[in-house]
């Protein structure tokens, strides 16, 4: 009889992957099935490393280091236009951030090269950049921060910020195309070990979003506190965010990647994307 085989399992713990990991735990899954959760920037590592088989994580990893993983068919985390939670916000008009000083969240490494594209291609400056922490000290002194996730939410209508530049409105607005923000990847090794324990868990996670559509007025019940946030706003906020990988998100992704690979950001082996349909 064949042993089950662990699996490592990265779940992105912001409120953007609530009608996932609230339907993952109500689920039943097999014992060697560890979940762990992590903003971008940690599963990017883990996965990277080996300490993760599979799990969201920036699209941009996926284009850094393609030669290391696969993407899973119909996963994604996505949007078509407003993203609602992954912002640009500055002191002054953007067009006029030249030589000004941005901070740049370090939680996600998709959101800091599409704000770099955003900035230097569609408007045409050359800010100063810098990395920290977008809630600390660092903050007073930047003309403009980028924020994502949970903390974005939480800065959305602050007034010291005139301008709030949602990313993936900007995005859509230049290239008429919606983005992905990140990507489901598997790592080559998992796939070749055990395609069929990665075809269940495909399975499950698909599973997954569609439940969490299906419930998602109770699960804002239970998401909107962690930011908080009213459930409606709540409910508005996570009806926007798209999860599927459709064809026109992968000609996002295939755009994205161009960028990042004529910038010298990105790898050209990215393109074709490898989608593994388990």
């Amino acid at each position: 009889m064949k042993l089950p085989v662990t699996a490592r399992i990265g779940m992105v713990n912001y409120i953007n992957t609530a009608p996932i990991y609230e339907s993952w735990k109500k689920r039943e899954h097999p014992a060697q099935w560890h979940l762990v959760e992590g903003p971008p920037s940690t599963l990017n590592r883990m996965l990277a490393a080996g300490e993760l088989d599979l799990g969201f994580v920036s699209s941009h990893e996926y284009c850094a280091r393609p030669e290391l993983y696969r993407i899973l068919a119909h996963l994604s985390i996505s949007s078509s236009g407003s993203v609602g939670s992954v912002f640009l916000f500055s002191r002054i008009d953007p067009s006029k951030l030249d030589g000004c000083p941005v901070l740049l969240s370090g939680q996600s490494q998709t959101s800091v090269f599409l704000v770099k594209i955003i900035l230097e291609e569609f408007y045409g400056v050359k800010p100063v950049y810098s990395s920290g922490d977008v809630s600390g000290d660092m903050s007073t002194k930047a003309t403009a921060l980028l924020a994502i996730g949970d903390q974005a939410l939480r800065l959305v209508g602050d007034p010291q910020f005139p301008y709030q530049l949602d990313l993936g409105a900007v995005w859509q607005h230049h290239t008429g195309l919606p983005f992905v923000f990140a990507v489901y990847a598997v790592r080559e090794d998992f796939c070749r070990r055990d395609p069929e324990t990665l075809a269940l868990i495909h399975r499950e996670l698909v599973c997954c979003v569609r439940e969490g559509r299906q419930n998602l007025e109770a699960i804002c019940q239970v998401a909107a506190p962690r930011i908080p946030m009213h459930p409606d706003e709540c409910y508005v906020y996570l009806r926007a965010i798209e999860y599927d990988l459709g064809a026109e998100k992968q000609l996002a992704l295939e755009r994205f990647f161009r960028y990042l690979i004529d910038r010298g950001e990105g790898s050209a082996q990215s393109l074709p994307l490898k989608i593994v349909e388990s």
